[in-house]
């Protein structure tokens, strides 16, 4: 399984991103799809996250500013970013679970994390 994220830059604040992680590989079928940020000397953390059954949550300092989609029939998340600001500027990585079953064996399911590359995101004051 592979993520490429893609989408991010160099931005004023104020303005708006557009992230996408697109899934690819073998696999049963994805559970939980995120986005995480990791600013320079910080922990990575997570800033939204969308389930199977449509659960949409968000961080604090990202909430109602940040929208995550969720494109189940092609296998993408995206990360909308409005009004960004200075802070928000960090490498930006998605993040998801993955559920096979090993021999293809229902009786032996096995959950599997991965992550993409990471997309820069530089927010200019």
């Amino acid at each position: 399984v592979q993520l490429q994220a893609s989408g991010g830059g160099l931005v004023q604040a104020g303005g708006s991103l557009r992230l996408r992680c697109v899934v690819s590989g073998t696999m049963h079928s994805i559970g939980a799809m995120d986005w995480y940020r990791q600013a320079p000397g910080k922990e990575r953390r997570m800033v939204a996250e969308t389930t199977t059954g449509g659960g949409k949550y968000y961080s604090d300092s990202v909430k109602g500013r940040f929208t995550i989609f969720r494109d189940s029939a092609k296998n993408t998340v995206d990360l909308q970013m409005d009004s960004l600001r200075p802070e928000d500027s960090a490498v930006y990585y998605c993040h998801v679970t993955a559920l096979h079953f090993i021999d293809h064996d229902f009786e032996r399911p096995k959950i599997e994390d991965y992550w993409g590359q990471g997309t820069k995101v530089t927010v200019s004051s």
